[in-house]
């Protein structure tokens, strides 16, 4: 497990972005403090970006509404949020492969990133260390990982020619 966030990105000033957050409500908690996280930092870097957030009842509900809203709203980046954790059977594992398989393939074939913090924790501890820590907040991380790919797709035009910068911008 990776101890460090990733660096922050550059304060991005485009009033046309539009996210959207996809969280799961169950295993409140943790998602709870996913979603402040995200919305927290993504306000440091996109402050005038308008940030949509949809709850639905568990992570297997996720992919099909972020299909639903790429379809819908068309958001620049999708934030996907939920916290699995590992009982006794074989249910979480399936959950998760599903989850990250269908987000990928969505992400694909809309052309839109979809950033996966959908995680599979053994325990509640591991939970607590990646949702209530400051210091390893994924929510934090997905944030700056949605900001970083804010800035990827806007060097992408709409023909998907990708401008080229000065190298000294």
């Amino acid at each position: 497990m990776s101890k460090a966030l990733h660096q922050k990105p550059r304060m991005l000033g485009n009033k046309r972005t539009r996210l959207a957050i996809v969280a799961s409500k169950y295993n409140e908690r943790y998602t709870n403090a996913l979603v402040d996280a995200v919305i927290d930092e993504l306000g440091e870097y996109l402050p005038q970006a308008r940030v949509d957030l949809v709850r639905v009842p568990g992570a297997f509900e996720i992919p099909v509404t972020v299909k639903a809203l790429i379809n819908l709203e068309q958001p620049t980046v999708v934030i996907a949020l939920g916290v699995i954790i590992e009982g006794e059977t074989a249910h979480a594992d399936l959950v998760a492969r599903s989850v990250t398989d269908a987000l990928q393939k969505i992400a694909v074939q809309s052309r839109t990133p979809i950033i996966h913090e959908v995680l599979l924790c053994s325990t509640e501890e591991q939970a607590a260390q990646r949702c209530l820590n400051e210091d390893m907040n994924r929510g934090i991380e997905a944030a700056r990982a949605a900001a970083a790919m804010v800035d990827v797709f806007s060097e992408i035009d709409r023909n998907g020619n990708l401008r080229m910068l000065p190298t000294n911008v």
